[in-house]
């Protein structure tokens, strides 16, 4: 059912991109579609002890209304942020729904990850062409692990306001090849981090029943998920310094939601 909505999703969103009268109805289907998958994933964020999406997805729904209101009276402040998502579709469900392109990027991670684990002198061995094993704790490179759903979102910010050629190619610079080597060194990271169980603390909200996954949870659902945070946000500061209409736009949109989301709670007293 996830696949079917995301597949819905990116499919609404392309037709956002086609100039028409449907434009803002094909918007707000992509950022409902968004959204739902959020919602049917609440149970595998649950599963893995995820704290960080969950909270994302109740932000996500009053967001969703705002964002629908808008892109109608036809701001085009949101319909950059929602041709910004788009660009970000476009880019990532080719990974998602071709399997051999997918497979692909997964094999290339893979490997450079084999290297580097090599390289710094941490033992392993290759339980499955995209699993590592050590000490008897597996991890499995799967395509969230590739880093393409950063670099798709991150390029579709960049992409989102018109700028020269000259700053789209120092935006791509600034973008995917950072994401992407930052996110060898997390699943070297999250691997050693498991697999040697350097962080088997507060089992009460960190396990999930299987042995070891504590130290998992600190690796892969906190300390990495805040590191990349970080990262995220220090990228979109050098995008902006980059193409001055991109930190123009997104202060606009601040200044739009809390504006909005304001007079929304001023309503329902």
């Amino acid at each position: 059912m996830i696949g079917y909505l995301v597949l819905a999703s990116a499919l609404a969103f392309f037709l956002f991109l086609v100039p028409g009268p449907h434009q803002r109805y094909a918007g707000i289907a992509g950022w409902a579609g968004m959204v739902l998958v959020l919602v049917a994933m609440l149970p595998e964020f649950a599963a893995e002890n995820n704290f960080v999406y969950p909270v994302i997805t109740l932000a996500s729904i009053p967001f969703l209304f705002l964002t629908a209101r808008r892109l109608l009276a036809g701001d085009e402040r949101v319909a950059a942020l929602t041709r910004g998502a788009a660009i970000a579709f476009v880019l990532y469900v080719p990974f998602a729904y071709i399997p051999s392109l997918g497979d692909w990027l997964i094999g290339v991670v893979t490997n450079q990850v084999a290297w580097l684990l090599t390289l710094i002198g941490f033992p392993y061995e290759m339980w499955a062409w995209n699993i590592f094993i050590h000490n008897g704790l597996r991890v499995e490179i799967i395509l969230a692990c590739t880093g393409i759903q950063s670099i798709a979102i991150m390029l579709g910010v960049a992409f989102a306001v018109p700028a020269t050629l000259r700053q789209r190619a120092l935006a791509f610079l600034a973008v995917a090849p950072v994401i992407y080597a930052l996110n060898l060194v997390r699943n070297v990271f999250v691997i050693v981090a498991y697999t040697d169980q350097w962080f088997p603390y507060l089992p009460a909200i960190a396990s999930n029943g299987e042995y070891g996954y504590e130290s998992f949870f600190w690796a892969h659902n906190v300390i990495a998920e805040l590191a990349a945070l970080v990262i995220l946000v220090g990228i979109a500061w050098a995008l902006f310094r980059l193409i001055p209409s991109l930190g123009d736009l997104a202060v606009d949109l601040v200044e739009l939601y809390r504006h909005d989301l304001t007079r929304a709670v001023r309503r329902g007293r």
